[in-house]
């Protein structure tokens, strides 16, 4: 999965030879790119899509701030940056993170504009030229959905880049943003392969349109929309949930079976800080509440099971909480955890850290981990939530859900569940499959339950409040556009609430 970042390289590298064989009488500079040396070859065009991906990993999308999106939910909490988000004392001002997301979407977007507003002109391979053009649609797509997840309707652009005739735009609707994002998504579809090998490897696919589209429709509650786009990616057989849990997420296992979108990082040129937010600052720290939320293994909450030990209270659980959470008193990074090492909230996260339980090993700076933007087992979930809201717990819903169970050595689903009952089973497995990924935040928006959840206090492995957050239903199902972005255009409308 990291050959696509290699050739990244070696593009660059072949666009240096192509400068060094022009004539140096030629009074167009060619020690550089402009409009009249590019979209010249088959090899502009692919470091014109590469650079498309590149975005994703900033560091204010994927490259860490999708892990500190857990912060501001019951799974986890930090002090320090952004803390705001979670203690609901934010506002359209005080936190960077509200323009740099926001920048870094539409600089995705300009590129992915540029490409298709210039594919036409490139002499090369049709069918090659075609991929790069579902490449494009589906990341235009990508960086779409991510901006009206947060904001809301945005400017919708669809021309490459022109400063004069886009500075000033107005907000386009919520519904008219996700339409261009559907419309985008089933273009890639048609135009994507399958899967790729060899150095083609980590580019998206048409199982990584479908999945988005699922994943659109599902925050739209769309629902039979959204189960009919899991369902296309589960017809496509060209996934499964992959055996060992822990094992997923481990380095050596990048690109398996159950990956059907990945954020690429490689050593020494692409890397990321997930090591240090996770293990050495403790950015991002499981609370009790999330650690109390895991089963036992008879399927049964800790309040309710004969099998829960308070003597032992981390006995007999879900087997993903040992595969997810640092536990005081348990093996990890070659060693037994002693109670003061995670000085946030006692716990740690496992998942996306490059260490092992059974391993010593020195600290590491910089991961080459690659972030899992879309997995099999969330089609999975995403399939089972949006089938019971349509038309109820049929049996495809619990196929769906104990083959996730199954896999975590955990019960099916008690039979004859009410659509209602479905619905509490389905959140509580997305909120433990999914744990430190970064999703929890989306779901409890959409449920309309971060209202409830977050108006709460954050836990510490001893019971002791860390942490008191607010949110304000009013407000904070949306994010604000930063007072700065506004004061460079303000055709845009701000949020509710976000003017006082």
């Amino acid at each position: 999965m990291k050959k696509i970042l290699a050739t990244t390289i070696g593009i660059l590298l072949l666009l240096g030879m192509y400068s060094c064989k022009e004539s140096f009488l030629d009074t167009t500079a060619t020690d550089r790119y402009n409009e009249e040396n590019f979209w010249k070859t088959e090899v502009h065009a692919l470091a014109a899509i590469n650079a498309c991906y590149a975005v994703a990993r900033d560091g204010n999308l994927f490259g860490g701030q999708n892990l500190w999106m857990e912060n501001y939910t019951p799974n986890s909490m930090a002090g320090g940056t952004n803390v705001q988000l979670a203690l609901g004392t934010h506002n359209a001002g005080n936190l960077n993170l509200f323009q740099n997301r926001w920048n870094a979407d539409y600089r995705g977007i300009g590129r992915t504009n540029n490409v298709l507003a210039n594919i036409d002109q490139v002499q090369m391979d049709e069918a090659l030229q075609d991929r790069i053009r579902g490449e494009a649609y589906f990341l235009r797509a990508f960086h779409y959905a991510d901006l009206v997840n947060y904001y809301g309707g945005v400017p919708l652009i669809l021309e490459a880049p022109d400063f004069e005739k886009q500075k000033d735009l107005p907000r386009n609707t919520r519904e008219e943003v996700v339409g261009q994002i559907l419309e985008d998504l089933d273009k890639a579809a048609s135009k994507l392969p399958l899967s790729y090998s060899g150095a083609d490897k980590g580019r998206a696919t048409v199982g990584a349109a479908l999945g988005l589209k699922a994943r659109v429709l599902l925050y739209e509650g769309r629902w039979a929309e959204a189960a009919s786009a899991a369902k296309a990616v589960m017809d496509l057989n060209q996934y499964k949930l992959f055996p060992d849990y822990r094992g997923l997420f481990m380095l050596e296992n990048e690109g398996n079976e159950e990956v059907i979108f990945d954020i690429q990082f490689m050593e020494p040129d692409y890397t990321n800080p997930y090591d240090i937010y996770l293990e050495l600052q403790m950015n991002v720290a499981p609370t009790l509440g999330l650690v109390n939320s895991y089963y036992l293994v008879d399927g049964k909450p800790i309040n309710a099971s004969d099998s829960y030990n308070p003597e032992q209270p981390y006995e007999n659980r879900d087997s993903r909480l040992h595969a997810t959470v640092v536990i005081p008193g348990y093996m990890f990074r070659g060693g037994i955890v002693n109670d003061t090492k995670y000085f946030s909230t006692g716990f740690g996260f496992k998942k996306y850290t490059t260490y092992k339980d059974d391993v010593k090993g020195p600290d590491f700076l910089r991961s080459e981990i690659n972030y899992i933007f879309l997995r099999y087992a969330d089609i999975l979930l995403m399939y089972a939530e949006a089938q019971n809201e349509a038309v109820g717990a049929d049996p495809s819903v619990y196929a769906a859900l104990n083959a996730i169970r199954f896999r975590a050595n955990m019960p099916d689903i008690p039979a004859d569940l009410s659509k209602d009952e479905m619905r509490e089973v389905v959140r509580h497995e997305r909120r433990i499959e999914l744990a430190g990924e970064g999703l929890y935040y989306n779901d409890i928006r959409r449920w309309r339950t971060a209202e409830i959840v977050m108006n709460a206090s954050a836990l510490n492995s001893k019971g002791e409040v860390v942490q008191t957050r607010t949110f304000n239903p009013n407000r904070d199902y949306l994010w604000p556009i930063h007072t700065i972005t506004i004061q460079e255009n303000p055709a845009l409308e701000q949020n509710p609430g976000y003017n006082q």
